[in-house]
């Protein structure tokens, strides 16, 4: 039987590509500053950013893929929640919530954290809203 890392699709340089546009867009939408899309992609530095921010075909590692993967996630969710209000799509991101895990704090907030688990946190409230 194979554990999960061998059934994964194997991380492509195309895959890396359409995974940074996607990122690069949707922090446009959302209205993310550059330190803040650094602290969402893992704290990385301006070097691998501005490589990044190019688009170029790399294979982008296992969690860098995993944090992008989460914020597609959290987009589909919001897509479906918001479905016949389009433009809170990306403002709820910086809506202040009082819910848990929020606690006033805007899901952007929360996620800025800079860990994973925060990313992933998000994504299960909005999985478990819709």
């Amino acid at each position: 039987m194979k554990n999960d890392d061998q059934m994964a699709a194997p991380i492509t340089p195309l895959a890396g590509k359409v995974a940074l546009a996607f990122f690069f867009n949707l922090m446009e939408k959302w209205g993310c500053s550059e330190d803040e899309q650094k602290v969402l992609l893992g704290g990385i530095g301006d070097a691998a950013y501005h490589k990044y921010k190019n688009l170029p075909e790399v294979c982008l590692r296992h969690d860098l893929m995993e944090r992008i993967s989460y914020l597609m996630g959290i987009h589909k969710s919001l897509r479906l929640i918001f479905s016949n209000h389009a433009d809170y799509v990306y403002q709820w991101v910086k809506k202040p919530n009082e819910t848990h895990p929020f606690n006033g704090r805007s899901a952007l907030q929360f996620m800025l954290s800079g860990r994973t688990a925060e990313l992933a946190e998000v994504r299960r409230y909005l999985d478990s809203i819709r």
